[in-house]
């Protein structure tokens, strides 16, 4: 693939030089530019990328065939316009008449982190804002099937920083990356942080550097439709937030719980918005094509990942006229579609005889990856008790679980959930040192 390779614009031919315009951008960063000088910085990239969204929603579809154009540029507005500045770093005071005790964060320096296909443009752009706010550079490895919108994002955020005032490669990348050019950046004695998005392969290969990680990894997001909610607004929100994208993204719903009481209407209702209503002949027949058995179990066809409903029906002979935004069915509680995570627009419906059985089961289907899940419900009693036991990262109570990053409700946004190590929804503050300055024997002179 022909790219630009220019150093100011971050894409460098090989890994090691990546690390080592990062290394000397970061030394520059710190030592000669304020907070306040990242904030103009991240300002700039929000002027001039915010009017590229629709180019970029665009090329990512055309380079990876995943989701939807008009979700996309939801996806990216989201990332470009509503990422965490320097107004997330902390600083705790202590004060007595002892002393003063400031403790303040930070940067850990040069981040090595890996970009998901699925996720290339919008991960790149909002983790250079996050990164950056904290002080850090960050050299990239791209997943290779998307490297275009790799390239398209670190040079036009390199280019924005550059015009704002501020050092060229605040972010690189290698122009062709690879496993090998992975190994180089995660063992470049310059890199202090690795952040990365996938499954426990990707996160045990991380770790095995002995370095500290940041990891987004797998989610099985379940939805619990309660006898209390508003029927229509739960099957509406619940499928814009299950099918946006196709369900490409880790927190979207991946499989429904319903009461029983309720569940024929809901199941008319989804129905009465368009989506594709699937026999159990025909949902055996999805299955079949769209999942497929491992050497550890089942996963979800990576042919299909990302897809619209009608490709993925097509495929199993089902032949319709329309484009739904989803297929559904009835579904049993061992079908593979509610145990996998299976970033389709198919959604299992579960009939559930009541609400202990219905939190019994999403907690079963979510398999402790403590990632996302919602519940449609007015008794706050309910809510508080499947909180309690789901224990996820992300979880909302009447909306999708996109409302937590400020798509339908209000929050920060981010595509790097980190689950397997803690961080939870990352931003500046996550990939920073806390650090502790005390000004001792009763320093502390206002007191």
């Amino acid at each position: 693939m022909e790219v630009n390779t220019m150093s100011k614009l971050g894409v460098f031919a090989t890994a090691k030089e990546a690390v080592a315009a990062a290394a000397a951008a970061q030394r520059d960063f710190v030592k000669n530019y304020t907070l306040e000088d990242r904030e103009r910085f991240i300002a700039q990239i929000r002027k001039e990328l915010g009017p590229r969204i629709q180019e970029f929603a665009e090329l990512e579809f055309e380079e990876t065939g995943y989701g939807r154009v008009e979700d996309k540029i939801q996806k990216d507005t989201g990332a470009i316009m509503l990422s965490s500045g320097t107004e997330a770093i902390p600083t705790n005071v202590i004060a007595s008449d002892k002393g003063l005790t400031v403790e303040y964060y930070a940067p850990f320096g040069v981040i090595g982190a890996v970009t998901p296909v699925t996720n290339p443009m919008a991960t790149i752009i909002a983790n250079t804002i996050v990164m950056m706010a904290g002080g850090n550079t960050v050299v990239f490895n791209a997943h290779p099937a998307s490297v275009k919108c790799a390239v398209t994002a670190c040079q036009a955020v390199n280019q924005a920083i550059i015009n704002a005032g501020g050092p060229e490669n605040i972010c690189t990348m290698p122009a062709e990356p690879s496993m090998e050019t992975l190994d180089d950046i995660m063992y470049a004695p310059e890199i202090s942080l690795l952040v990365g998005t996938g499954g426990p392969g990707m996160v045990k290969t991380l770790m095995a550097t002995g370095k500290k990680v940041v990891a987004a990894g797998p989610g099985n997001p379940p939805s619990i439709i309660d006898a209390t909610c508003d029927i229509k607004k739960a099957a509406a929100g619940v499928c814009a937030s299950a099918t946006f994208d196709n369900n490409l993204l880790c927190i979207a719903e991946k499989e429904l719980f319903v009461l029983d009481e309720i569940f024929d209407e809901f199941m008319n209702e989804l129905e009465a918005l368009g989506n594709y209503r699937l026999t159990r002949k025909q949902a055996d027949a999805v299955t079949a094509v769209g999942i497929v058995k491992t050497e550890s179990g089942y996963a979800t066809n990576k042919k299909f990942v990302g897809k619209h409903a009608s490709v993925i029906l097509e495929a199993a002979g089902i032949k319709i006229d329309s484009d739904p935004r989803m297929a559904f069915f009835e579904a049993k509680n061992e079908d593979l579609y509610v145990q996998v995570e299976q970033m389709q627009p198919v959604i299992p419906v579960v009939r559930c005889k009541d609400f202990e059985e219905a939190m019994e089961r999403a907690v079963a289907a979510e398999h402790n990856c403590r990632h996302s899940a919602s519940i449609w419900s007015k008794n706050i009693d309910h809510v508080t008790a499947f909180g309690k036991v789901i224990n996820t990262t992300v979880f909302v109570q009447n909306g999708g679980t996109m409302a937590a990053f400020g798509i339908g409700g209000s929050g920060t946004n981010s595509p790097t959930i980190a689950t397997p190590t803690g961080e939870g929804v990352t931003g500046p503050q996550s990939f920073l040192r806390r650090r502790r300055f005390c000004m001792a024997d009763g320093g502390n002179y206002l007191l």
